[in-house]
C-alpha cells in the first residue's frame, strides 16, 4: 500500500501537469467508451433472485410470449358523495367505448363474439335499455337503479357474481342478495385489447397502452372521473424516475458546495486578504467537485463496459445503481477534506511540493486502506440474492476505487500547479492557510476528546454497552418491505388508483397467478389436473364465477370443446370459443375421455389429447398447452395482492401438490408478481445478518493484516474496526425505532456503514499513531487527534449528511428511506470515530504500554485545583523498575 501512494505521489511532484493530462484522457476514454453502452433496468426483475418462481414466470414468456388480451382497467370514481351506478356512470361506460372505437386504437380492442371489448357493471343496464328501446344517453339515475337491479337479478351466478365482482365490497351488492337502490362510489370497467393485434414490440405495445389511457382521461363526464390503470403503463415513462434523480443531485451538490465553502474557507490573516482567502476557498471548492465529477464518469462508464452490451458481468442499472453519484459525492467530499485539510497544515511550514508530497503520503495511506476496506464492504454485496443489489456492490467499489486514484493524482496535480505559481511570486497565504486548523470545527472537536483523556470506561459501557444491546434488539426487530411500486413516486396518479385497485377491489382484474407444469403430463398427472381445477373455487382470494374458479387451463379447454357438442341452446354460458370447433376432432376427443367427465383412462396418450386439443382450439389451447416444450399453464385470476400473496401461493401448492406427485421433482411452481415480491423480502431479511458478518469480518481481516504489517500491532485493527460494528447495530436500531424497513436500497446498510464508518476509523487510528509518537501521553495525542482529524472528519460529516439529507425530500420511498438511513450511520459513524474509538484507543494504549514495561509517564492530573480523578478516569501509574541489589 505505501509502494502505491509513493509512487502517486512521486508522479505527481515530477510530473504534475503530464499526471493530469493522463488523468483526464483516461476520464474521456471510460465515458466515450462505457456511455453509448449503458443500459437501464428495473421492475421487479433488476432485485429478484434465481429464484424457482422467476425462472418460473421466465419460462413462461419464452414459451406462451405474450399470448392473452391486454387488460386495460378503467376505474370510475365519483365525486364525494356521489354514486357511479347512475345516469352519469352509464355516460361514462358509453363514452369510454365510443371514443376508444372511434379513435385509430380501436383496431386493437378485441373483436370476438365469445368476448365484448369493454365489460363494465353497468353493461346490463345498457343492454336492458337497448332491448326496451330506450336512448341510453336520456336514462336517469332511477331508471338506471331499476335496470340494474332487474338485469342483476335475471343474470346467471356466474354473471352476476362477475358483475358484483366490479363494484367494492364497500358498495355492499352481492349476487345472491336482491338489490332495491344499488350505489356505489366506485366501479371498475374493463378493456380488453388484442395482444395478436398490438405492436409485437414492447416498447411500441406499451405506447399504444398509453395513447388508449390517454383518449379515456379525455372523457369528460359530470359527476364522475376516469382513472385508466394497467401494469404497462406504470413502467413504460421513465421520465419521472430520471427527473427525481437529476434534481436530488443538483440539490445535493448546491448544498455541498455551500458547505465545502464554510469548511473550506480560512479567516484571512496578516498575510491574505478576504479577496485571497475567498478565491482561494472556491478554487478548493471547484478542485473537490472536479475530481468528484471524473469519478462519476469512471462509474458510469464502467456501468457500461461491465454491463450487457459491454463485457455482460453486470445486469442492466436497475433503481439503486441511481444512487451511485450521490454516494460518490459524500465519499469524494470526506477524501477531499482531508487532503485539503492535511495540506494546508504542511505547507505552513514547509515548500509546497514538500507540502503536497507528506499530504500524500499521509493521508494517502490512510485513504487506500480505507479504500479497499470500503471497497472490500460493498463487494460483500456480491452475497447479497438480490442482482440489483450485487451490482450495486460492484458499481460502488468501481467509484470508491476511481475516486481515491483521482483524489491522490487530480487533486495535488491541480493543487501543485496553482501554488507553485504562487509561491514562486510570492504570494502564497501560508499564515492564512494554516489558521483553518484553529477554526470552529476543529476547536469543538477538541472539546470531545475529554471522555477519552477523562471518562474513557463510562463513554465505552454507554455506547458500546448500552447502545450495543439497543442497537441488537433493533437489528432483531427491524422490518423488510418490497413493493414494485416503490421506485414510483407517491403522488404519481397511477399509484393512486393502483391504491384503490388493491384496496377496494383486491388489486383489481389485473392479477393473474401462474401455475406452471413443466414435464410430460401422464394420465394420472392430468387426471390429478382436473382435480386441482374443481378444487381451485374453494381457495382463498381466487376469483369465482358462480360455483366455478375463473381460471384456464388444459381441462377448461377441454370442458369448452366438449361444450361445442352440445345444442347451442343447452351449452354453458362460458362453452363459446373465437373460432368454431371441427365436430369430428371433438367427437375424437371425447372419445380419449372417461365416460361423463374430463378425466382419462389409465392407458391414454395424454400428449397425443393435448396436440388435438390445439387443433381443434388453437387459439385457447395454445396460451396453455406447449406440447414441444412438455410445459402446461394454468392461469388463474386472483385478488389477493401483495399482502396475501404468500398465503395464496401456499394453498395453490397444495392444491397442485397432487400433480407434482405424480410428474415428480420440482415440476409445478406457482408464480406471480406478488409472489416474487414476497420472495425478495425473505431473501433480503435472510442476507441482513450475513451480509453484517461478511462485511465487518472482511474490513477486520484486512486491518488486522495492516497493522501487523505496518506497525507489529495486529489488536489494533481490531480496535479500529469495532466501532464500525456499533455504526451498523445503532443504524439498524434507529431504522427500527423510526419505522424505516430493510428494503431494496437499505438493505445496503450493512456495506454502507462499513463504507463509510471504516474511512473515519481509519483516519483517527493513523493519526493517533502518528500523534502518539509526538507526545508523551495517550492523553495529549488523542486531544490532537480528536482535533485535527475530528474536525476534518466533523466538517465531511456535516457536508455528507446534508447532501444525503437532500433524499429524504424525494418523492421516491426508497430515496427518502436511504436518505434517512445514510444520515443515521454518517452521524453515528461520526460519534464512534470520534468519542467511541478514542476512548478505545486510550485505554488499548494503556494497556499496550504496561504489557510492554514502557516508562512513559502518565498524563498530568487536574490543573483546576480540583478533586483527583476517579479511579475510572486515572490512567495506569508507570511501571517502577526494580533493580537488583
Amino acid at each position: 500500500m505505501n509502494a502505491l501512494v509513493i509512487a502517486l505521489s512521486r508522479a505527481v511532484r515530477r510530473a504534475p501537469a503530464v499526471v493530469l493530462v493522463v488523468a483526464l484522457v483516461l476520464t474521456a476514454a471510460i465515458g466515450a467508451v462505457g456511455f453509448p453502452r449503458i443500459e437501464q433496468g428495473g421492475g421487479n426483475e433488476g432485485f429478484s433472485p434465481d429464484n424457482p418462481e422467476l425462472l418460473a414466470q421466465q419460462r413462461v414468456q419464452e414459451v406462451f410470449g405474450s399470448s392473452g388480451d391486454v387488460v386495460l382497467q378503467v376505474l370510475l370514481r365519483a365525486e364525494e358523495g356521489g354514486d357511479v351506478l347512475s345516469a352519469a356512470g352509464v355516460q361514462a361506460t358509453l363514452g369510454i367505448q365510443q371514443a376508444v372505437q372511434a379513435s385509430e386504437a380501436g383496431q386493437y380492442l378485441v373483436q370476438r363474439p365469445d368476448q365484448p371489448p369493454l365489460i363494465s357493471p353497468l353493461l346490463g343496464v345498457l343492454q336492458a335499455a337497448g332491448a326496451q328501446g330506450i336512448d341510453p344517453t336520456a336514462l336517469d339515475d332511477a331508471t338506471v337503479d331499476q335496470l340494474f337491479a332487474a338485469s342483476l337479478a335475471q343474470m346467471p351466478s356466474e354473471q352476476a357474481g362477475f358483475v358484483t365482482g366490479l363494484l367494492p365490497a364497500s358498495a355492499g351488492i352481492d349476487a345472491a342478495t336482491p338489490v332495491e337502490q344499488p350505489e356505489s362510489p366506485l366501479a371498475l370497467a374493463i378493456l380488453f385489447l388484442d395482444s395478436e393485434a398490438l405492436p409485437a414490440d414492447d416498447v411500441e405495445s406499451a405506447e399504444v397502452v398509453q395513447d388508449i389511457a390517454a383518449i379515456i382521461e379525455g372523457v369528460e363526464v359530470d359527476g364522475v372521473t376516469l382513472e385508466p390503470f394497467a401494469f404497462e403503463l406504470l413502467f413504460a415513462n421513465q421520465d419521472s424516475f430520471t427527473d427525481e434523480i437529476g434534481r436530488l443531485f443538483a440539490m445535493a451538490i448546491g448544498i455541498i458546495l455551500l458547505i465545502l465553502g464554510f469548511v473550506y474557507f480560512s479567516k484571512p490573516q496578516a498575510d491574505g486578504s478576504w479577496f485571497t482567502s475567498i478565491r482561494r476557498t472556491v478554487a478548493d471548492v471547484a478542485t473537490t467537485i472536479a475530481v468528484i465529477m471524473m469519478a462519476i464518469i469512471w462509474v458510469q462508464g464502467f456501468a457500461g463496459i461491465l454491463g450487457p452490451q459491454g463485457l455482460g458481468w453486470i445486469d442492466a442499472l436497475a433503481e439503486p445503481a441511481q444512487l451511485l453519484p450521490v454516494l460518490l459525492v459524500g465519499l469524494g467530499v470526506d477524501y477531499g477534506i482531508h487532503m485539503t485539510s492535511r495540506y494546508r497544515s504542511e505547507v505552513a511550514e514547509g515548500s509546497v511540493p514538500d507540502a503536497i508530497g507528506t499530504a500524500t503520503k499521509t493521508v494517502g495511506v490512510a485513504l487506500v486502506l480505507a479504500t479497499v476496506t470500503t471497497a472490500v464492504g460493498f463487494l460483500t454485496n456480491l452475497t447479497a440474492p438480490v442482482p440489483a443489489l450485487a451490482d450495486f456492490g460492484v458499481l460502488a467499489a468501481v467509484g470508491i476505487v476511481a475516486a481515491f486514484v483521482l483524489m491522490l493524482t487530480v487533486f495535488p496535480s491541480l493543487r501543485l500547479l496553482l501554488d507553485r505559481r504562487a509561491e514562486a511570486k510570492g504570494t502564497l497565504p501560508r499564515q492564512t492557510l494554516s489558521s483553518n486548523s484553529e477554526g470552529l470545527l476543529p476547536r469543538m472537536m477538541a472539546g470531545v476528546s475529554v471522555f477519552a483523556e477523562r471518562l474513557a470506561v463510562p463513554t465505552l459501557i454507554v455506547t458500546a454497552g448500552i447502545g450495543g444491546v439497543l442497537g441488537v434488539i433493533g437489528l432483531m426487530n427491524v422490518s423488510t418491505e418490497f413493493s414494485f411500486t416503490d421506485f414510483l413516486p407517491e403522488d404519481d396518479p397511477l399509484i393512486v388508483t393502483f391504491d384503490t385497485l388493491t384496496e377496494e377491489f383486491g388489486g383489481g382484474a389485473g392479477e393473474t397467478t401462474t401455475v406452471v407444469i413443466d414435464g410430460t403430463m401422464t394420465p394420472e398427472a392430468h387426471n390429478a389436473l382436473v382435480a386441482a381445477q374443481q378444487e381451485l373455487a374453494g381457495v382463498a382470494d381466487v376469483q369465482v364465477f358462480g360455483e366455478n374458479a375463473q381460471a384456464t387451463s388444459p381441462v377448461t379447454v377441454l370442458a369448452q370443446v366438449l361444450a361445442s357438442l352440445q345444442p347451442a341452446d343447452q351449452a354453458a354460458p362460458s362453452a363459446g370459443l373465437a373460432t368454431p370447433v371441427d365436430p369430428a376432432l371433438a367427437q375424437q376427443i371425447a372419445g380419449m375421455l372417461e365416460p361423463g367427465g374430463l378425466t382419462v383412462p389409465a392407458d391414454t396418450d395424454v400428449e397425443a389429447l393435448y396436440d388435438l386439443l390445439l387443433q381443434a382450439a388453437p387459439d385457447v389451447a395454445g396460451q396453455v398447452i406447449a406440447a414441444q416444450d412438455d410445459v402446461v399453464r394454468v392461469s388463474v385470476s386472483t385478488a389477493a395482492g401483495e399482502e396475501r400473496a404468500v398465503a395464496l401461493g401456499e394453498n395453490l401448492d397444495a392444491v397442485f401438490a397432487p400433480v407434482e406427485a405424480e410428474l415428480g421433482g420440482d415440476s409445478v411452481v406457482v408464480t406471480s408478481d406478488g409472489i416474487i415480491s414476497s420472495r425478495i423480502v425473505t431473501s433480503l431479511r435472510d442476507s441482513q445478518l450475513r451480509s453484517l458478518f461478511i462485511a465487518v469480518l472482511a474490513a477486520m481481516v484486512l486491518l488486522v493484516l495492516n497493522f501487523w504489517v505496518t506497525e507489529r500491532r495486529p489488536m489494533l485493527g481490531v480496535v479500529t474496526i469495532a466501532p464500525v460494528a456499533l455504526v451498523v447495530l445503532w443504524t439498524f436500531g434507529m431504522m427500527a425505532a423510526t419505522g424505516v424497513p430493510v428494503g431494496p436500497v437499505t438493505a445496503t446498510i450493512a456495506a454502507l456503514a462499513v463504507g463509510i464508518g471504516v474511512p473515519y476509523t481509519i483516519h483517527v487510528s493513523h493519526r493517533f499513531s502518528e500523534d502518539r509518537e509526538r507526545f508523551a501521553t495517550a492523553e495529549e495525542a488523542i486531544r490532537s487527534t480528536v482535533s485535527h482529524t475530528g474536525g476534518a472528519l466533523a466538517g465531511s460529516a456535516m457536508t455528507t449528511i446534508a447532501g444525503f439529507g437532500i433524499l429524504v425530500t424525494s418523492s421516491l420511498v426508497p430515496f427518502q428511506q436511504f436518505g434517512l438511513v445514510t444520515v443515521y450511520s454518517i452521524g453515528f459513524a461520526l460519534i464512534a470515530s470520534t468519542v467511541v474509538l478514542p476512548a478505545m484507543l486510550v485505554l488499548y494504549d494503556r494497556s499496550r504500554r504496561r504489557r510492554e514495561g514502557d516508562p512513559t509517564p502518565p498524563a498530568a492530573g487536574p490543573t483546576d485545583g480540583g478533586e483527583a480523578d476517579a479511579w475510572w478516569t486515572k490512567p495506569p501509574a508507570p511501571e517502577t523498575a526494580v533493580s537488583g541489589g
